[in-house]
């Protein structure tokens, strides 16, 4: 990538003590749609291992959050969530990373407490700009919409298939971890992709920005938004690269976990 660095990923051993100001960084794991707060179950072991203060909490909707989920949850309300927990805790220096849709939710966190927040880490995420939507920045998200308006609860969007190998479901490919993973998703609002990121304070610009991408191949029609050249900071873009599929905090924890390690 001109003007950037791109590296691929290998794997890290989780051996190595950490320095005082890596054991203070929090780290805060917001997952995507359909998905909940266990999807970082193998990832935030190996972060505290090291030091870390580690939150992974399920979004509106999801998990043990499951029963709010209704037509008015929205990104918003996703957004409230994180910055509850910010606030709640009084959370400061936080590297906060977003998973796929949380892409959209980590963008207007930073918007909402940029004071709190140390670095923003995009994996296999959406990356919005000030005013757009989940539909505007990956459009077959329409079709999913679409598709919902025919059911009963025009609403609600129910979660991806899974796919033939080496597909999987949302990349995640061995049986046993499939079987997992289905046990935990759940529909998702149509508002969360239709309501749109607000990015207009500038001090969100000024945040270091890194991304992670998954690399080991996506469904037809499944487009990434390539990442820019420059962060908004006016700082070459950081990427890596992972050699895996779009649920990398399960298939590869290991690889993700020395990631945000070094991220911190």
């Amino acid at each position: 990538m001109k003007g950037g660095d791109r590296f691929t990923v290998g794997s890290r051993p989780f051996g190595e003590p950490c320095d005082g100001l890596l054991q203070r960084a929090p780290q805060l794991l917001v997952h995507g749609a359909w998905h909940d707060g266990q999807a970082w179950d193998r990832v935030v072991p190996l972060l505290t291992a090291q030091g870390h203060r580690v939150f992974a909490p399920s979004l509106t909707g999801h998990g043990d959050k499951a029963h709010l989920l209704g037509p008015d949850v929205g990104l918003t309300t996703h957004v409230d969530d994180i910055v509850g927990l910010i606030l709640g805790h009084d959370l400061s220096d936080v590297v906060l990373a977003g998973h796929s849709y949380a892409g959209m939710v980590i963008s207007s966190v930073a918007d909402r407490v940029p004071e709190r927040i140390a670095r923003l880490v995009y994996i296999d995420a959406m990356v919005p700009t000030h005013g757009e939507n989940a539909i505007d920045v990956m459009p077959i998200t329409q079709v999913m919409i679409d598709g919902a308006a025919a059911g009963a609860q025009p609403w609600r969007i129910p979660s991806l298939p899974e796919l033939p190998a080496p597909l999987g479901l949302f990349g995640v490919t061995d049986p046993d971890d499939i079987a997992w993973l289905k046990s935990t998703l759940t529909d998702e609002s149509v508002f969360c992709f239709q309501q749109r990121a607000e990015m207009d304070n500038p001090a969100q610009a000024l945040i270091p920005r890194v991304h992670i991408l998954c690399v080991g191949g996506a469904p037809e029609g499944v487009a990434r938004r390539p990442v820019p050249e420059m962060q908004p900071n006016g700082e070459p873009s950081r990427v890596y690269e992972l050699k895996t599929g779009h649920d990398c905090m399960i298939t590869q924890p290991a690889e993700l976990g020395g990631l945000l390690l070094d991220i911190a």
